[in-house]
């Protein structure tokens, strides 16, 4: 195990949080993970690390299966024009790799440069899957524990309908 994963369990022992992780080969995507990950109870996750035209910094966090039109997420958060974070930005801040982008990596963000979003319809889901700081490993955490852990950090999360997104549009 790694020390970053390590020091994510600490931290959640510290707030009392139960979580059950699984180890599995590397994955990248949100199709690979699944042939591991599918017969989890709970939501699987896929997590957007997205820089605005003005250098903010935002992570989207939803189901694996909701489509999500970037441009449309944009105007929906009052934000500039947003396209995905560069991977020397995702490392720099959150401290991980393409693939492995989790909402757990908000543990490294110490500025808090990044806003969180939340798909309002993860929310009716329990437990969450989120990767522990590597792709190979899926951590399941109950939702109010995910919750509690964010407000820990000091995240107040914005909680959006992430199908307005494609609203007027067929889901891509």
């Amino acid at each position: 195990m790694s020390r970053a994963r390590d020091r994510l369990f600490a931290h959640l022992a510290e707030l009392g949080v139960e979580t059950t992780t699984i180890d599995h080969p590397p994955v990248f995507t949100v199709e690979e993970a699944a042939r591991y990950t599918g017969h989890l109870p709970g939501a699987r996750t896929k997590n957007l690390f997205l820089e605005d035209r003005e250098g903010g910094l935002w992570l989207v966090v939803c189901r694996a299966e909701q489509p999500v039109r970037i441009n449309a997420l944009a105007r929906l958060l009052g934000a500039p024009r947003m396209r995905f974070g560069k991977p020397e930005r995702l490392s720099e801040v959150l401290g991980v790799i393409p693939g492995a982008v989790t909402p757990f990596a908000l543990l490294d963000d110490r500025e808090r440069r990044v806003r969180v979003v939340l798909d309002a319809g993860l929310l009716t889901m329990d437990p969450l899957n989120f990767h522990p700081l590597d792709n190979a490993a899926t951590t399941s955490i109950r939702r109010r524990d995910f919750l509690r852990f964010l407000h820990a950090l000091g995240y107040r999360p914005e909680i959006v309908d992430l199908t307005r997104t494609l609203e007027g549009r067929p889901p891509a």
